[in-house]
């Protein structure tokens, strides 16, 4: 499974999405689910897919599917 299909998969989780997604509406603060607290499910969620330590710059910086896919992408081993 490539980073983008593990990060939709980690998304679908985080936010009890239902598919098909529109990977392009999901920007946080304007999808519903995505509000800080649900930011910070999601930052888990990820560390524990990806079996990482995110940066708290990486953290802040995740503001849409897009960037989560380019970050988590350092930490796909596959």
């Amino acid at each position: 499974m490539n980073t983008q299909s593990r990060v939709l998969k980690t998304f679908i989780r985080a936010f009890d999405l239902e598919e098909p997604i529109e990977t392009s509406e999901l920007a946080y603060l304007e999808y519903p689910e995505w509000t800080s607290v649900g930011h910070m499910t999601l930052v888990a969620a990820l560390e524990e897919e990806f079996d990482a330590m995110l940066e708290t710059s990486e953290i802040l910086s995740m503001s849409n599917f897009d960037k989560a896919v380019e970050i988590m992408s350092r930490y796909d081993a596959g």
